[in-house]
């Protein structure tokens, strides 16, 4: 079963870490996911920009609006994701638990719906 990892965490807090913290971190998750890749469980990942820099979209009655910023107004926010491949939560759970990132943010773990592939948008 495919699981989509949300890694979120404090922009301000990431921020604060020093230069050296920042590279301990990444290279501890650059390992982890290249362990999980080689164990057939990392199906993708991927770091996401700033919230700064993300724009929201709406479309209400036929018009659409695009505004600055996240919707959701939160502490957090999702600064990667990794998708994953587990045999069932409590491994997805597993695996969310080892991300460095886990120590300092958090982890929203997602199962991924599984949908005819006729209905899937752009398939």
């Amino acid at each position: 079963m495919k699981y989509l990892l949300m890694c979120c965490h404090e922009e301000k807090k990431r921020e604060a870490l020093s230069k050296r913290e920042c590279e301990v971190l990444m290279e501890e998750t650059s390992a982890y996911c290249e362990a999980l890749r080689k164990s057939g469980h990392l199906i993708m990942a991927e770091p996401l920009e700033s919230v700064q820099t993300a724009l929201t979209v709406r479309v209400r009655n036929g018009r659409t609006s695009v505004t600055d910023g996240s919707f959701v107004e939160t502490k957090e926010q999702i600064g990667g994701f990794f998708l994953i491949h587990a045999r069932d939560l409590n491994e997805a759970i597993q695996v969310a638990s080892r991300f460095p990132s886990a120590c300092f943010g958090s982890l929203e773990v997602r199962p991924v719906r599984d949908l005819p592939r006729q209905s899937v948008v752009g398939s």
